[in-house]
């Protein structure tokens, strides 16, 4: 078991792992609508079935809302 970090949480994850992966496995909400970043840089979206997690990463989920008055 790999200890990664998503979204400020520690989580326990099986290896190897792609990025895909991670996120069904979080169950994202519309992940057609969220950015993310591994390791604070932002992973383009062509390549999250290639992006592989490592032991240590620190992933983070991004919703960016409009909005306003």
């Amino acid at each position: 078991m790999a200890k990664i970090t998503v979204n400020g949480e520690a989580q326990e994850v099986q290896l190897p792992l792609s990025l895909t992966e991670l996120i069904k496995q979080n169950n994202v909400e519309q992940p057609e609508m969220v950015s993310v970043q591994v390791n604070e840089e932002f992973a383009d979206r062509t390549e999250w079935d290639g992006i592989q997690i490592k032991d240590g990463d620190s992933v983070d989920f991004l919703y960016f809302m409009g909005g306003g008055a």
